[in-house]
């Protein structure tokens, strides 16, 4: 029973984050969307900081997944990592939760909000640095490099050409997000 009352404030707080934003939810809130008692959610988590955290890293954990997934040992490396970070983004475009958080911390600056992007970011930049150096300079695809600073460098990147270049050009599509990460991270743009 313990767990279930847990798992209702995580979806009860998930629910108030996403609609409200980390600043404007309080735990009144999340205890009457959860029906429970406000002391029934301290029984679990010290502090409202606590509670965003377990979801964030749920959230992260679920962005993981979801570029598992995608992998393929059929793939190059570039086709791997093209659709594990386009997985990732797409999954980041399609929870309310990371679309309110990420809105939340360009308009208002809420710290608390900031530190948890800044985790999932520096998680996926982990999670691609992983992959860099276990599919490619480990199997010899690509030069030895810091796996850190490439997957540092492709995610953003990615960013650029997703979110940033669609305020004043017409979206690109996977496939020419695909090409420009080709040519520009992968062959580079200098003619050999």
């Amino acid at each position: 029973m313990a767990v279930d009352r847990k798992q209702l404030i995580i979806q009860a707080a998930t629910k108030s984050f996403s609609l409200f934003g980390y600043k404007a939810t309080t735990m009144e809130q999340v205890a009457k969307i959860a029906n429970v008692g406000k002391g029934t959610i301290y029984t679990f988590f010290k502090n409202k900081e606590e509670l965003f955290d377990e979801i964030i890293t749920a959230l992260i954990r679920e962005m993981k997944i979801e570029a598992e997934q995608v992998l393929s040992p059929d793939l190059s490396l570039q086709e791997n990592l093209h659709l594990a970070l386009y997985r990732i983004l797409e999954y980041r475009l399609e929870h309310q939760l990371t679309i309110k958080l990420f809105q939340e911390g360009k308009e208002m600056g809420t710290t608390a909000v900031i530190e948890m992007t800044n985790k999932m970011e520096r998680e996926i930049i982990s999670y691609i640095g992983e992959k860099v150096k276990t599919l490619g300079i480990d199997k010899g695809e690509i030069e030895p490099c810091d796996p850190e600073l490439t997957a540092f460098i492709m995610l953003k990147l990615y960013i650029s050409l997703i979110f940033d270049w669609e305020r004043q050009h017409a979206p690109l599509s996977k496939s020419e997000i695909a090409e420009l990460m080709e040519r520009y991270v992968f062959k580079g743009l200098i003619k050999s």
